[in-house]
């Protein structure tokens, strides 16, 4: 007689758990049969699970759904120098992320289906976090043609954008966006415009000082509100990476307000840093979009505060030391920031700027809802892709410690609460911080 084989079952006890899709804050426990999660609250007493499930003692520590970073660069194929699929896999695992997306701006290009099933296929090899790619907007990210948007989409393409590069047509960018809508697609613009982007950091009285050429605040919302006007027009999906500036903010709320389908997302270093942590030629806080002056910094902090901004992403940009320890004008721009996302987000919440399930909803569901992904809950039924983390840990950042292949991060001996103790993808356990 043939038997079924036995499922893998695993209770998380003593937890908080966080569930900020539903509200969901309180101490219980989480269950976990075959990946997926079958029971939760504060009903559940460990003396009455049996003798079948393996028991992780959270220690009062927040249970939270997994963290999904919809901006990252893995650099794989082409620059597997400076990171692979497999050591950003590794990176997102110690950062409590469990499903990233990753840009097309490799080499090849992704924007065609043989790029697609590439990542998704090495995603399956290294089996760690949840990956997804995004598909070009343009072939060879050029501007001029746009890809297959529907064939991509078949084939796992989440969301279509030309990462660091503006779609700077507007004909094309109307085409994309009305071509996105037959799909249920959303595009993702890095909005800043061409003509004024030819600096190397935010123009003004610093630039001016360390005698460098600056890019306007102006150059990011003059390209936002020509494309809120294209979404206007054809009512397509539309999603604004890493915002820097007051005046995008402004312009963003106004759409909202309108009802046009239009989100946008932050990166720590913009509610973190301003402008000034490039003084003395620090190619490690060189960014694109860069930071901006400390009232636009003050700004996006508010916008996060106050839901204008919907997503917290890592804008993980990893890069090898020779690109960055150059001329400030030459060095590449870049974070590697996917181990500390979380921390950074928490930092709102220890200054009382924000509360803890605001911040975890800009790491989770709403990421997951923009890419109709299936991530970012804890309840009955869902993957069980979890985070486990100590609130109140204080610890030093320490980029060297990366399990990033890059180092590339200003935010060395920078002091942050909050560590990630276990991540878990499907019911495993992909990290354990070591005590």
């Amino acid at each position: 007689m043939s038997t079924s084989p036995a499922k893998h079952r695993t209770a998380f006890i003593n937890a908080r758990l966080l569930d900020p899709a539903s509200g969901l804050d309180e101490m219980g426990a989480l269950l976990v049969e075959d990946g997926r999660v079958t029971g939760l609250g504060a009903s559940l007493a460990s003396e009455n699970l049996g003798c079948d499930f393996d028991v992780v003692d959270c220690g009062g520590h927040c249970l939270a759904p997994g963290l999904v970073d919809m901006r990252v660069q893995l650099r794989e194929p082409g620059e597997e120098h400076k990171e692979t699929i497999a050591s950003a896999s590794r990176a997102a695992a110690a950062g409590g992320v469990t499903t990233m997306v990753a840009l097309p701006n490799t080499d090849p290009v992704i924007d065609d289906v043989a790029g697609v099933e590439f990542v998704a296929r090495r995603a399956r090899e290294v089996k760690l976090v949840k990956i997804f790619t995004y598909g070009a907007v343009t072939r060879r990210l050029q501007g001029r043609e746009i890809t297959e948007f529907g064939l991509l989409a078949e084939y796992g393409a989440v969301g279509f954008t030309d990462g660091l590069k503006a779609v700077a047509d507007a004909q094309v960018m109307r085409r994309a966006l009305s071509y996105s809508r037959t799909f249920d697609q959303v595009v993702l613009q890095h909005p800043e415009e061409p003509s004024l982007a030819d600096g190397a950091m935010n123009e003004g009285a610093i630039a001016t000082r360390q005698g460098l050429a600056g890019i306007p605040a102006a150059a990011e919302v003059i390209l936002l509100e020509r494309d809120l006007r294209l979404v206007e027009l054809t009512g397509g999906r539309y999603h604004a990476s890493h915002l820097s500036t007051a005046a995008a903010l402004t312009a963003v709320r106004r759409a909202k307000d309108e009802g046009l389908p239009v989100t946008c997302d932050t990166a720590p270093h913009y509610f973190t840093l301003d402008e000034s942590a490039v003084l003395n030629y620090r190619t490690f806080a060189k960014v694109s979009p860069p930071l901006r002056a400390a009232a636009d910094r003050d700004a996006i902090l508010a916008g996060v505060a106050d839901g204008t901004i919907d997503v917290i992403a890592s804008d993980h940009s990893p890069h090898d030391q020779e690109s960055k320890r150059l001329p400030f004008e030459l060095a590449e721009p870049g974070i590697a920031g996917l181990e500390t996302l979380l921390p950074l987000s928490l930092a709102l919440y220890h200054a009382g700027h924000v509360g803890l399930l605001d911040i975890l909803s800009c790491l989770t569901f709403k990421p997951a809802d923009i890419l109709r992904l299936d991530a970012g809950r804890l309840r009955l039924g869902a993957k069980a892709d979890l985070c486990l983390f100590d609130l109140d840990a204080e610890h030093r950042l320490d980029p060297d410690s990366f399990l990033s292949k890059s180092k590339n991060s200003p935010f060395e001996e920078h002091s942050c609460r909050g560590r990630v103790l276990r991540s878990v993808v499907d019911g495993r356990s992909i990290f354990v911080a070591a005590d």
